[in-house]
């Protein structure tokens, strides 16, 4: 596992976006203080179940479309607890020999690393412990694995809407900058952010619980999760709700259960 280090204690005394997530999936890997949040949230939004469903399967079609596109290599930071099939499985299922690094900050999903790794004997899957923040030390750990003057797909799925945009903190847009301006041209971002326009009053409340949490918490309209993609080619359809990129029959299905308050795009560094 490259990079990795002893493995950090786990806060239970406060909800984690990832085991939160995790409840929301019908995973067991989250403690009481995430499944209240997650309870109060989804009482507050009762969309909050459908976007974390939706949001898995727009990564899976997301990731099959730059597979079968001809990438090899992916990054996919703010992982989460394994849910499958994950990532790997989808771009290996395409191409066997694909390269896979997964990255997040969370002490539980490091645990599960092992779960993480299980891919195919052509292809390699490895897991780094490391802030999305820490732009230096995740790129030097992923660059074990992968090799940056090549295409790569990044992903952060669900991710951005848990950081601020000041510039003296997390500056999210001159974060994703930064990462895009490490990859190879033919390397592609894949998206997806919860946003106030589709659903505002629940929004609203959801990001209040959050933030009562002790979560910040994000959503952004349209016009500023287009911005993350500036300079790069957007793939049809465009910025488009999570349930529309692409979808296939489930996900035309899961329209006619109501809206999903989550915004998806992925697009080519030329």
């Amino acid at each position: 596992m490259p990079g990795s280090d002893a493995a950090p204690q786990i806060d239970t005394s406060r909800p984690h976006p990832a085991r939160v997530y995790d409840w929301w999936l019908g995973g067991k890997d989250n403690y009481p203080v995430d499944e209240e949040l997650a309870r109060r949230i989804l009482a507050l939004d009762n969309t909050a179940v459908r976007g974390a469903r939706a949001n898995r399967r727009f990564m899976h079609r997301a990731v099959r479309t730059v597979a079968e596109a001809g990438v090899r290599q992916f990054l996919d930071i703010g992982t989460g607890i394994p849910t499958e099939p994950n990532l790997h499985r989808i771009a290996q299922g395409v191409a066997p020999d694909s390269r896979v690094v997964y990255a997040d900050n969370d002490p539980i999903v490091l645990r599960h690393a092992q779960a993480l790794l299980r891919g195919t004997a052509e292809g390699s899957t490895d897991y780094v412990h490391a802030d999305v923040r820490d732009i230096g030390t995740l790129l030097e750990r992923a660059a074990e694995s992968l090799d940056f003057t090549r295409p790569v797909s990044l992903s952060l799925v669900a991710l951005t809407h848990y950081l601020g945009d000041a510039a003296d903190g997390d500056d999210v847009h001159g974060l994703l900058r930064k990462y895009v301006a490490a990859l190879a041209p033919g390397s592609h971002l894949i998206l997806s952010q919860v946003t106030p326009d589709l659903n505002p009053e629940a929004v609203a409340k959801a990001a209040g619980a959050f933030e009562a949490g002790g979560t910040p918490f994000f959503p952004r309209p349209i016009a500023e999760f287009q911005r993350f993609f500036e300079g790069l080619e957007l793939l049809g359809p465009g910025v488009i709700p999570v349930t529309g990129w692409r979808p296939e029959a489930e996900d035309v299905a899961a329209q006619t259960e109501g809206v999903v308050p989550v915004y998806a795009g992925v697009a080519r560094k030329s």
